[in-house]
């Protein structure tokens, strides 16, 4: 039987994206235009420095924000969506939806599971 799942068909290259705790909070974050990293802390509870400018790191690699450095003194550094970012949230905007119906349902199970 051939699999029908490959190591890297264009759903596993999207689900990669997104894995982890951070990134599709973080975009979502910049729904509303430009952020710098500290507008972006206050945005996000609960995300440290580091683990924001890694995640932004990353979005960046993935071509889903945009880094844009201001020669000013002190330097600033901006970041926003690209537009391939911009159509992500679309999906991630309806996982919200979903999450927003279901978290309980999910939450109950995972505590009568021991999780």
């Amino acid at each position: 039987m051939e699999p029908r799942f490959f190591s890297d068909c264009q759903a596993r290259v999207a689900v990669e994206v997104l894995s982890g705790r951070w990134p599709m909070v973080v975009l979502y974050a910049l729904t509303k235009g430009s952020g710098r990293p500290g507008e972006l802390r206050q945005q996000i509870g609960g995300i440290s420095q580091k683990v924001l400018t890694e995640t932004l790191r990353r979005l960046e690699a993935n071509g889903l924000v945009e880094r844009r450095r201001y020669a000013e003194a002190p330097p600033r550094v901006e970041y926003s969506l690209t537009a391939a970012g911009e159509d992500l949230l679309v999906p991630i905007q309806a996982l919200g939806d979903w999450a927003e119906r279901h978290a309980e349902t999910v939450m109950a199970a995972q505590e009568a599971a021991g999780a």
